[in-house]
C-alpha cells in the first residue's frame, strides 16, 4: 500500500474529493476500470477500461539471491473515461507508481494493483504508467497442478506464463484479449545470458553485469512472453527468406537436442506451405534441462522446451502455434481449442507428409480407442479452468478440423486454415468467429452436425 501522511482538514477534504473521481482539471469525470474482463474461466484475469500498446520492461535479476528488481513502463489507451484502473501483479513489492509523470495513489488486493492517477483519463487518451517493483518472484500453481510464473533453475530462472503466470514477474493486463509490443531488457551477472522473445536489439556489459535488450515488434499476448536466465549455447542461423533463427540451449543438452533443432528450417518451409507466410520477424527455441519446466510452451518467436520433450512432433506443434495461438490468439480461455486443436492437427499433417500415419488413420485410431478421457467434454466447452489443457481440447479439437477437411476436401480446407490465419493475423478470435468464417468460406456445405456433435457435443458422436 502507498505511504500515507497526516493531513490537515482542508487538504484531507481536497484529497477525498479527488479520490471520488473528480478530475483535478475540472474536465473528465471518469469511473474505475474493471478488475477483470470476465473470462469464463479466469474472471479476474485482465482488466477493463484500457488497451495496452507497449510494455517496456527493465529487469535486473541475481540468481544467487533470487531477487528481481523491475521497472515496467506501460503505454496504454483508455477505452472509457477512467478515474482508476487495475493491473495484474502477483506477489512482489510495489515501490512506486506514476501516471503521465505524476505520482499516483495505489493499493493492492490479491493480484489486483489498483492505480488512481492524479488526473482522470479521458476516453481515447494515451497514457503512460511507470511501476517500480522488487522482490522474489513467485512460482504459481495452475488449477491443473502445473507450475508457471517464475521458475528457478540450477543456474538462473525461466518465466512461463500460460495462462496467467506472467503476472508473477511484471504488472500488466494479463489476458490474451489485450496484445501489445514489447521491449524487454534483462540485466544478469556477467557470464550468464538472458534470452527473451523477438530479436536482440542490444547487449552491453558494465560493472560485472550484462544487459540484454530484446525487442518484439509484433503484438504479443502476455502469456507467451518469456525470459530465460542461465548459461546457454547461443546459435544464430537463418530460415526461409533469411528469417533470423536464434536458439539458446543449456550446454548439458546441446548434444541431445542438435538433431531436432537442425530441422527448424525444413519444418518452417513445410509450415509456410501449409499455413501461409510465417507471421513474425524471427524464430528459434529455448532448450533447458529436464525438470526446469514440466512442459513445452509456444512462447512467441522462441518456444521453450525441456530437453526431454524436444522431439520433432513437439517442435512441429509449438511452431504451428506461432500461427494458431500466438498470431491468432484466443479471445477467451474457453477458445483454447483454437490453439491446441490446430497445433495437434499440424502434428497429424506432418506425420502424413513424412511417411507416418495419415490424418485419417490417426482420426480413426482415436475414435475407436476406449479412452474415456478423450470424450470427457467437448473441445469448445472445457469443464473448468483445470481442464483447458486436457486431452479433448487437443485431440478432439484436431478431430473437428479433420471433420471439416472431410466435408470440404483438401483444396478448400487448406484455403480455410490459411485464410483464417491471414484474416486474424496479430489479432484475437473466438470459436464463434471461426465457425462463421468456415461457413462463409464454404457456403455450399452444411457444418451443422460438425458443430453440434464434434465441437459442442457432450457425448461421443455416432460412428462417422
Amino acid at each position: 500500500m502507498s505511504r500515507s501522511v497526516r493531513l490537515v482538514p482542508a487538504v484531507a477534504a481536497l484529497l477525498a474529493l479527488a479520490l471520488t473521481g473528480t478530475a483535478c482539471d475540472g474536465g473528465v469525470r471518469g469511473t474505475p476500470g474493471g478488475s477483470g474482463v470476465r473470462d469464463p474461466y479466469f474472471p479476474k484475469a485482465g482488466n477493463g477500461g484500457y488497451d495496452v500498446d507497449h510494455y517496456a520492461l527493465t529487469l535486473d535479476y541475481t540468481p544467487a539471491t533470487r531477487r528481481l528488481t523491475g521497472t515496467a513502463v506501460i503505454t496504454a489507451r483508455a477505452t472509457r473515461d477512467l478515474s482508476a484502473f487495475n493491473l495484474d501483479l502477483a506477489g512482489l513489492h510495489v515501490d512506486s507508481v506514476r501516471v503521465e509523470g505524476a505520482d499516483a495513489r495505489w493499493n493492492r488486493t490479491g493480484q489486483e494493483l489498483t492505480v488512481r492517477p492524479h488526473d482522470d483519463l479521458g476516453k481515447g487518451e494515451t497514457f503512460r504508467t511507470t511501476v517500480r517493483y522488487s522482490g522474489t518472484p513467485r512460482t504459481l500453481t495452475d488449477a491443473d497442478g502445473a507450475e508457471e510464473g517464475w521458475l528457478p533453475t540450477a543456474d538462473g530462472a525461466l518465466a512461463l506464463g500460460e495462462p496467467v503466470g506472467s503476472m508473477a514477474w511484471f504488472p500488466g493486463n494479463h489476458h490474451p484479449s489485450d496484445k501489445a509490443a514489447y521491449d524487454i531488457t534483462v540485466t544478469v551477472p556477467k557470464g550468464l545470458q538472458a534470452v527473451s522473445n523477438g530479436q536482440l536489439a542490444e547487449q552491453t556489459t558494465k560493472g560485472g553485469r550484462t544487459a540484454y535488450h530484446w525487442h518484439v515488434a509484433e503484438p504479443m499476448a502476455s502469456y507467451v512472453a518469456t525470459v530465460a536466465v542461465g548459461r546457454y549455447d547461443i546459435a544464430r542461423t537463418t530460415g526461409p527468406h533469411a528469417l533470423p533463427v536464434v536458439t539458446a540451449v543449456d550446454p548439458a543438452e546441446a548434444g541431445s537436442s542438435a538433431k531436432v533443432l537442425a530441422k527448424i528450417p525444413e519444418i518452417l518451409d513445410w509450415a509456410e506451405y501449409n499455413f501461409g507466410p510465417y507471421p513474425f520477424s524471427s524464430f528459434g527455441a529455448i532448450v533447458d534441462r529436464p525438470g526446469d519446466a514440466g512442459y513445452a510452451l509456444e512462447t512467441q518467436n522462441r518456444p521453450v522446451f525441456p530437453a526431454d520433450q524436444l522431439t520433432t512432433s513437439i517442435l512441429v506443434h509449438e511452431l504451428a502455434h506461432q500461427w494458431y495461438g500466438d498470431s491468432v490468439t484466443p479471445e477467451t480461455w474457453r477458445d483454447m481449442w483454437l490453439n491446441e486443436g490446430f497445433a495437434q492437427y499440424a502434428e497429424w499433417l506432418y506425420q502424413e507428409d513424412h511417411d507416418g500415419p495419415t490424418a485419417q488413420e490417426t482420426f480413426t485410431r482415436l475414435y475407436e480407442s476406449d479412452s474415456e478421457d478423450l470424450w470427457a467434454f467437448p473441445p469448445a466447452k472445457p469443464s473448468g479452468p483445470a481442464h483447458i489443457s486436457d486431452r479433448p481440447v487437443y485431440d478432439r479439437g484436431a478431430m473437428v478440423l479433420h471433420k471439416i477437411r472431410q466435408e470440404v476436401g483438401d483444396d478448400t480446407f487448406y484455403d480455410i486454415i490459411q485464410g483464417w490465419a491471414a484474416a486474424h493475423r496479430h489479432g484475437t478470435a473466438s470459436t464463434a468467429d471461426f465457425t462463421a468464417y468456415v461457413q462463409r468460406e464454404a457456403p455450399d456445405h452444411d457444418f451443422g452436425r460438425i458443430w453440434k456433435d464434434w465441437l459442442y457435443g457432450d457425448a461421443k458422436p455416432a460412428r462417422p
